[in-house]
């Protein structure tokens, strides 16, 4: 399970919306090999006076939150980072200094879904890669 949420002006990242969620969603299959349609984003586009940040960032500033389940190396977990911010400045034109990436891994049992704890679930993809 990878559940994104993604923060950035409203300005600058509604028109990259599509885009943006293509690659990050891209980047999650490769580094976690993680199946190409579980694909969970929740876009948070905030007005100037709602998105208070230094003033070495520019208005394509975007925080990236991705929370997991436990279980993915350290390795994996670091490959996914480099990808995000290699595709992102690439694709989306973000530059690297106006992204910011944190991933939060809870046990499964920390989840709920489709009526389940998570660790009850059976899953068609792997975690522990």
């Amino acid at each position: 399970m990878a559940q994104v949420k993604v923060y950035g002006l409203k300005e600058f990242m509604k028109p990259k919306q599509t885009l943006l969620s293509e690659v990050i969603h891209s980047c999650i299959v490769d580094a976690f090999q993680y199946p190409a349609k579980k694909k969970f984003q929740r876009f948070f586009n905030l007005e100037r006076e709602d998105f208070i940040y230094p003033e070495d960032r520019s208005d394509r500033y975007t925080i990236i939150e991705i929370s997991i389940f436990e279980g993915r190396s350290v390795e994996t977990k670091k490959m996914l980072i480099k990808l995000l911010f290699e595709r992102i400045n690439h694709e989306v034109e973000i530059d690297m200094n106006d992204l910011e990436i944190t991933i939060f891994e809870t046990p499964k049992h920390h989840w709920g879904i489709r009526g389940l704890p998570g660790d009850e679930l059976q899953l068609n993809y792997n975690v522990n890669v």
